[in-house]
């Protein structure tokens, strides 16, 4: 019988940090949309930079925890990542040859932290029965290492690992990760499917990378148990993995975590920020507002930008703006367009770094330089900082992109913080401007009614 969602099933341990084992897995088989199951195999004591107990789990029980899952829903694709001992491994062997599911194995030996998560002796359980049995095996350099007896030293050595490990150990998918192999700018999977060798292959990123092994390989299994081929699954895994990576956040003090839901969290918060401007472009091209908004309507006219959050923020692509800028006309201002990602550079620059300093300013709008306004955002009692653009470094105005940030390092500089008004004067064919931050487009347009009142203008 097939459910409303595919099942996938981790075989792994717990890790107490939350980075990586089941956590990681499960956040992984929700953000791809199949039904996370698990039968854990050990549990640890551990957080990000440290592994200091390992309790397993009886064989036994993580048998019977499979079985319970199987009997009742089934299982369409399922991962290992933390076996820990030859006998966990065996009852994993027995359940797999039973119940038939494709299974990836991330073969985890050690952890981020140095902590081994497998003991000396399972490693041949692990080559000789797990593996044989498996659809695909994801390991490190390290781990190719070990398996293939090959040394790594480049992705030419990688492919020969790769090769090494399905003939001797007959299994149909080996993935060599480069993680730990330099291949430049580019992190470079070595992939063998059916006979054929590939590489796969995404930007290098920055980035937290505790449990990126773990979401890798249940990436996979989500994607076979949607029913997606072999290597298809694998090269959307590496993609999935790539905005894990490249879209995480720190917390702890030692490996942090990936972050297997930034593939739902992205476009989930690009969708709010859109609802949220669509609300104040409304309110602001509305009456009595709209008349008075435009006064203060610069000549390169206004935009209003909010970006996600800041651990999801990587470009201009994360800012929500408004195409073809707010705009003024016969009096008023007008918005043609439905806010869009990506529509703003300039004032979306501000922001993004602006959030380097204080992650929670997420918006901004452009409005004409006024003396009055500057006045009354002081009286107010506003934070104001007023950057002379005529001081811009040569080095700077020759990199494009980069004179708004350095307005704003220059802003936090005055006052050490990112102001409520951060204003500049202007130079050669540059206008003079004011802008407005604050944590969201309300916040900003609020800000700028209590300006428009104080002027005055209504």
């Amino acid at each position: 019988m097939r459910w409303e969602l595919p099942v996938a099933m981790t075989i792994a341990g717990v890790d107490s940090g939350g980075g990586a084992g089941v956590a990681a897995d499960l956040k992984t088989f929700a953000a791809l949309g199949v039904h996370g199951t698990l039968a854990v195999t050990a549990l640890t004591a551990q957080n990000t930079y440290s592994v200091i107990g390992i309790h397993e789990v009886p064989p036994d029980f993580v048998e019977l925890q499979i079985r319970a899952v199987w009997e009742d829903m089934g299982v369409d694709a399922a991962k290992t990542g933390m076996l820990s001992s030859s006998p966990i491994i065996r009852a994993v062997v027995k359940s797999v040859k039973s119940y038939g599911f494709p299974l990836v194995v991330d073969p985890v030996m050690v952890a981020k932290s140095g902590a081994k998560l497998l003991a000396d002796e399972a490693i041949e359980t692990l080559k000789k029965e797990l593996i044989p049995v498996a659809k695909v095996v994801t390991p490190n350099r390290f781990e190719a290492e070990i398996l293939s007896g090959v040394r790594i030293e480049n992705l030419e050595d990688a492919e020969v690992a790769a090769r090494t490990i399905a003939r001797d150990l007959g299994i149909e998918a080996v993935v060599v990760k480069g993680g730990h192999i330099d291949s430049g700018s580019r992190a470079v999977d070595v992939v063998y499917v059916g006979g054929v060798v590939r590489r796969v292959e995404t930007e290098r990123v920055d980035g937290c990378t505790h449990g990126t092994g773990c979401s890798f390989s249940a990436a996979i299994a989500a994607y076979l148990a949607k029913g997606l081929p072999t290597l298809d699954s694998i090269v959307e895994a590496k993609n999935f993995i790539h905005t894990a990576i490249s879209r995480s956040y720190k917390v702890g003090r030692g490996s942090c975590p990936v972050n297997p839901a930034a593939y739902l969290e992205l476009d989930a918060e690009l969708y709010r920020a859109q609802r949220a401007l669509a609300e104040v472009l409304e309110r602001i091209t509305s009456e009595p507002l709209s008349r008075k908004l435009a006064d203060l309507v610069p000549e390169v006219q206004s935009n209003i930008v909010y970006s996600v959050p800041k651990y999801l923020a990587r470009g201009v692509s994360d800012v929500v703006g408004v195409p073809g800028r707010i705009v003024r006309y016969l009096g008023r201002v007008k918005v043609f367009s439905y806010p869009q990602p990506g529509a703003s550079s300039h004032v979306a620059r501000l922001v993004l770094e602006a959030m380097k300093y204080d992650p929670a300013i997420r918006s901004a709008m452009n409005l004409r330089y006024r003396e009055d306004l500057l006045k009354a955002a002081r009286e107010l009692g506003m934070s104001v900082a007023v950057v002379d653009r005529r001081e811009e470094p040569e080095e700077v105005k020759r990199v494009e992109g980069a004179s708004l940030p350095w307005i704003v390092r220059k802003a936090v500089e005055q006052l050490g913080k990112v102001p409520d008004i951060l204003a500049d004067t202007g130079d050669i064919g540059k206008e003079p401007m004011v802008r407005v931050f604050g944590g969201g487009p309300s916040e900003v347009v609020d800000k700028v009614v209590r300006l428009l009142y104080k002027l005055g203008n209504t």
